[in-house]
C-alpha cells in the first residue's frame, strides 16, 4: 500500500441503496448515453480515416492531373463539412411533408415524404415506442436499424438517417416506386419460368447479402420485396430480423430495464401470438391475397412463408430465409402459397406437416417443369428449398442456389445490369399507383399514433423509456449527397 504523498484513499464502498429507483435509474441513462456518445466518436473518426486513406489513393493515381487533384480535393472537404453540418443538426417530422400513407403495420406506418426544404422524396417509416415495450419488440427495432445502417449494397433498402422524439422512432429510407411482388402476383397472378427465374435468382443475392451481415430476415414474403425504378429487386421490412449481437436479443431489454419478461424467450424464436395467421379464400386465389395484405397492415408478420423449425422452437439458422424463397416461387408458379388454407390452424399444420402436404397441382397451363420442381421440392437425394432444414438448398451458402441447373445460364454478377421484365411507368417522383393505396385507411393509424402519444405523455421522458433507445440515431455520410 503507496504511503506518504503518493498514498491513496480507499473508494467508497458501493451502497445501491443509499439512492432512490429513480436516482438510479438516471444514472443508469447518462452512463448509456457516455457510452453511445465514445462509441459514436470512434465509429465516426474512424470512418473519416476510411475515407481519407481512400482520397488520398485516388490523388495518387498517375493518370490524375493536376487540376483534377485540386477538384477531388475541394470536393472531398467539401462533402465532409456537409457531413459535420448535418450530425449537428436535429431532425424532426414537421421537416417534412406527407404525400400518401403507403404500408401500415401493428407499430406504426410508412408514408411517402417530401423535404421541405429541397424537395427530395424518401419513404418514412415510423415505429410507436410505447408498442416496442408492450410487445417486446426492442430487440427486433434495434436488429433493424443495426442492419439497415449497416447495409452498403443495391438489394437492401437504403436508410439515410434515423431520428426519435419522445414517442416515436422514425427511419429516413429510400422510396422504391416500382411497389411490391406481392401487387404484381395480384396484377399478374402466376409468372413465368423465364420470368420467376429473374425474380428468384434477385431475391438469392439479397438474401445472400443479409446473411452475409450476419442477420436473418425471418420474414421474407412477397410483401417484403420491393422493386425500385427500373424494376429490380431490393429487400425491406426488417422488423423480425434478428442478429448476433446482445442488442438483438430480448433478454438484453430485460436486464437493462430489470424487468423479468412475460414472454421468455431467445433469439431464436418469434412471438406467435402477435403474428396473424392467415385466412385465405381458396375460390378466388387474389381475393384471399388481398385479404392477407389487409390483415398484414395490422400484424407483424404472416405464417404462409415461415420455416418449419421456427413454429416447432428446435432452434433455427440461416436457412430458415430460403425456405421462404421456395415459398415464394412456388405461389410465383402456381398461383398461391403451397400451404395457405381457410382455417388459420391449418395454415400452421400444413407447413408443421409439409411431407403430406407440400403437392404441384397437375393441371397447371403451363405445366411446371421438372427442374423448377425439384429446386423446390426434394426428389430423392437431391437438395431443395421447402424440406428439412438438414437438407435444405442454402444450408452451406448461397452458391447452392446459385449451382441448381433451374439457374443454367444465368450470370448472377450482372443480373442489375439487365432489363427487367417490368419497368414502373411513373408519371413523377412521387407516383404511388404501384402501392394499394386505396386500400389503406389514411388516417386510422394517424389516429392510433395520437392516442399513443397521449397515453404515452407521463412516461415518455422517463429513463425506462429511453434507455433502450440510447444510440438508435443515426445518419449516414452520403444521405443528401
Amino acid at each position: 500500500m503507496p504511503t506518504g504523498q503518493f498514498a491513496f484513499q480507499e473508494a467508497p464502498t458501493q451502497n445501491p441503496q443509499k439512492y432512490s429507483e429513480t436516482t438510479r435509474s438516471k444514472g443508469q441513462k447518462c452512463d448509456g448515453l457516455a457510452i453511445a456518445f465514445f462509441q459514436d466518436s470512434v465509429k465516426l473518426a474512424r470512418e473519416r480515416n476510411i475515407r481519407q486513406l481512400e482520397l488520398e489513393r485516388k490523388l495518387q493515381e498517375p493518370n490524375q492531373s493536376p487540376a483534377r487533384r485540386a477538384q477531388l480535393w475541394q470536393s472531398a472537404g467539401k462533402k465532409e463539412g456537409k457531413y459535420l453540418r448535418f450530425l449537428r443538426t436535429k431532425d424532426k417530422p414537421e421537416n417534412y411533408q406527407t404525400i400518401k400513407i403507403i404500408g401500415k403495420g401493428a407499430f406504426g406506418e410508412v408514408k411517402l415524404v417530401q423535404k421541405k426544404s429541397d424537395g427530395q422524396v424518401f419513404a418514412m417509416k415510423s415505429l410507436i415506442k410505447t408498442e416496442m415495450f408492450k410487445k417486446e419488440q426492442l430487440a427486433h427495432v434495434r436488429a433493424e436499424r443495426d442492419i439497415l445502417a449497416e447495409s452498403d449494397s443495391p438489394w437492401v433498402v437504403k436508410l439515410f438517417t434515423t431520428f426519435q422524439d419522445a414517442n416515436f422512432l422514425y427511419m429516413l429510407m429510400e422510396f422504391l416506386p416500382g411497389g411490391d411482388l406481392m401487387t404484381m402476383l395480384i396484377q399478374y397472378e402466376i409468372f413465368s419460368e423465364d420470368i420467376t427465374r429473374f425474380y428468384i435468382a434477385e431475391i438469392i443475392l439479397a438474401i445472400e447479402y443479409v446473411h452475409k451481415l450476419n442477420f436473418i430476415h425471418r420474414d421474407i414474403k412477397p410483401d417484403n420485396i420491393l422493386l425500385d425504378r427500373y424494376g429490380h429487386v431490393k429487400l425491406t421490412d426488417f422488423g423480425l430480423s434478428t442478429g448476433f449481437q446482445k442488442k438483438h436479443d430480448n433478454a438484453y431489454y430485460q436486464k437493462l430495464l430489470g424487468k423479468k419478461s412475460n414472454q421468455p424467450r431467445d433469439r431464436n424464436s418469434i412471438a406467435f401470438d402477435q403474428i396473424n395467421l392467415t385466412v385465405s379464400n381458396r375460390t378466388q386465389i387474389n381475393d384471399w391475397r388481398r385479404s392477407r395484405r389487409m390483415m398484414a397492415y395490422s400484424t407483424v408478420g404472416t405464417p404462409d412463408y415461415i420455416a418449419p423449425e421456427i413454429f416447432t422452437g428446435q432452434g433455427y439458422h440461416h436457412e430458415c430465409d430460403w425456405w421462404s424463397l421456395g415459398t415464394i416461387m412456388y405461389e410465383c408458379l402456381v398461383g398461391w402459397p403451397p400451404f395457405c388454407a381457410e382455417d388459420s390452424h391449418d395454415t400452421y399444420r400444413k407447413i408443421v406437416n409439409w411431407r403430406q402436404t407440400l403437392y404441384f397441382p397437375r393441371d397447371l397451363d403451363p405445366p411446371l417443369g421438372a427442374e423448377a420442381e425439384h429446386f423446390i421440392r426434394r426428389q430423392v437425394f437431391l437438395l431443395s428449398l421447402v424440406c428439412n432444414s438438414e437438407a435444405r438448398l442454402g444450408r452451406g451458402g448461397a452458391h447452392e442456389l446459385k449451382n441448381h441447373v433451374f439457374f443454367r445460364g444465368v450470370d448472377f454478377d450482372t443480373l442489375r445490369q439487365i432489363r427487367a421484365p417490368f419497368e414502373p411507368q411513373l408519371k413523377s417522383a412521387i407516383d404511388v399507383q404501384y402501392f394499394p393505396t386505396n386500400e389503406i385507411d389514411q388516417t386510422e393509424n394517424a389516429t392510433l399514433l395520437k392516442q399513443a402519444q397521449a397515453s404515452a405523455k407521463q412516461i415518455a421522458e422517463t429513463p425506462e423509456m429511453s434507455l433502450p433507445f440510447i444510440g438508435y440515431t443515426f445518419k449516414r455520410f452520403d444521405s443528401f449527397s
